[in-house]
């Protein structure tokens, strides 16, 4: 075929252009994603590529796509689009036979490298032409990048402020703070916006560190009487980005120097990045002008995760790791692990490893006794108000349906789950049951007890969604 009527691609040219992806997004992410992509043609200036999933596909189009056609188009003018395509005869990871783990990307399994083994020679060497040796800005872990951050409701609004960060070249909110509980990607989105400036603009001299090493620093060059070095360092930066900023609370003197160096780089219209594990306002032992500088520009936070999102954080993770996991497995983690992401991602990396070292299945008993640590971690005393909103979530009801008149079965059936569980669960009788149900009479309770257990021998389906819920409430 000839180029503009359907030609083959250049593979020459794509080997260049891989070449090119591979330096700039790492050894990871190029493995992950961009290995897979398989060259089929060219058309009028439109390079088609294909992959063998449309999760793939569509991680592919948002995240690389745009990046892709610029490199391609350096070494070819024709080239003006690109467009993926599923090719459902390619292979892809297997589906797990009865939750056996299958083995495309068993290298995970590695031990990790320290960040700063893990990034790439063309990053280190940005890094050095910025100047950030170890003596001032923290090494960056190579995961924590945007293509990498599963976004939801609870933290699209930080995600995008710090997007808009990363790619703007002038000042776009200063400082930026961000806030959160622990594990909820504070530190992914903080690295996140120094490896995207980065790439970008690889002049602009970035500083990431913790508060604690800015503490530590400024104390060392106090007792080296040697704080001129120490403000020019900080102030000549491009972009600062600080994490933990709660740890210099009560510290009177870093304080007063970090201040000083806020409204350098703020006049100089340099960036500042912050993060807390609260808000700037209820960080306590903080000086009244440092908070107000703290919440001068845009702050932004990071909501406790929800069941949805975290099954998307699971998706995610299995799928870098090329594994297939069962639902059931999944839901049970996002509903057991709550409050971390990266425990919730290590309870799946846990999980996997054991299943391909040791052999054996993904099951929600493997879950349970391979988990027993986190799990208990993660104990609280069960309640009745606790088994109602996890049957209501799971049966995508509404948790004031348990207390209502309503009667259709769609509303009924899980009712009479929670109550069935309360009885099996808790030490409630069954009168308590009935009231904590709309004031119903212990015979109504009785009478859902018995019906969930006929339902539970007559139907798998349903006995599989009462054992599910069971091993989510009490292990």
């Amino acid at each position: 075929m000839k180029r503009g009527d359907g030609a083959a691609v250049d593979q020459a040219e794509w080997d260049r252009v891989k070449t090119r992806l591979k330096q700039e997004f790492g050894e990871s992410a190029f493995k992950s994603w961009l290995t897979p992509i398989v060259a089929t043609g060219l058309r009028d200036g439109e390079v088609e590529l294909s992959v063998p999933t449309r999760f793939m596909r569509d991680w592919i189009t948002t995240h690389y796509a745009e990046r892709i056609r610029a490199l391609w188009n350096g070494e070819n003018p024709t080239v003006r689009k690109i467009t993926l395509k599923v090719d459902a005869g390619r292979p892809a990871p297997a589906p797990a036979r009865d939750g056996q783990v299958t083995t495309a990307r068993a290298a995970f399994l590695q031990p990790l490298k320290p960040a700063s083994a893990m990034r790439t020679t063309t990053q280190t060497s940005a890094a050095s032409s910025q100047g950030l040796g170890s003596e001032l800005s923290a090494p960056l872990d190579t995961r924590y990048v945007f293509e990498n951050f599963v976004v939801g409701k609870p933290n699209e609004f930080a995600y995008a402020a710090a997007k808009r960060v990363a790619e703007s070249d002038d000042v776009s909110f200063n400082p930026l703070f961000l806030y959160g509980g622990v594990g909820l990607g504070k530190t992914h989105l903080m690295h996140a916006i120094a490896w995207e400036i980065r790439q970008r603009t690889p002049s602009r001299k970035v500083v990431y560190l913790s508060a604690e090493k800015f503490m530590y620093s400024f104390v060392r060059a106090l007792r080296n009487q040697d704080t001129v070095s120490f403000k020019e360092q900080f102030r000549s930066v491009d972009v600062l980005m600080i994490d933990d900023v709660q740890f210099i609370a009560g510290k009177d003197a870093t304080q007063e120097e970090f201040f000083h160096t806020f409204n350098a780089l703020v006049d100089q219209g340099r960036q500042i990045v912050l993060s807390a594990d609260k808000s700037p306002s209820s960080l306590e032992e903080i000086g009244d002008r440092l908070r107000s500088r703290l919440s001068s520009g845009l702050v932004a936070d990071l909501h406790p995760t929800t069941f949805e999102l975290r099954l998307g954080i699971l998706d995610a993770k299995a799928e870098q790791l090329g594994v297939v996991v069962p639902q059931r497995v999944k839901e049970f983690l996002a509903h057991k692990i709550s409050s971390n992401v990266r425990e919730l991602e290590g309870a799946l990396t846990r999980l996997v490893a054991h299943a391909q070292l040791v052999g054996g299945s993904l099951t929600l008993e493997t879950a349970q006794d391979l988990l027993q640590d986190l799990l208990r971690a993660h104990d609280r005393r069960l309640t009745m108000e606790e088994i109602q909103k996890r049957v209501a979530e799971h049966f995508k009801i509404r948790v004031s349906d348990m207390s209502s008149a309503r009667r259709s079965r769609a509303v009924a059936r899980p009712r009479q789950v929670a109550m069935f569980l309360s009885k099996q669960l808790t030490s409630r009788s069954l009168p308590e049951i009935g009231r904590a149900f709309g004031g119903r009479d212990h015979t109504t309770v009785m009478h859902a007890v018995r019906k969930v257990e006929e339902l539970v021998k007559a139907d798998t389906a349903f006995a599989e969604d009462v054992e599910l819920l069971t091993r989510m409430l009490e292990s």
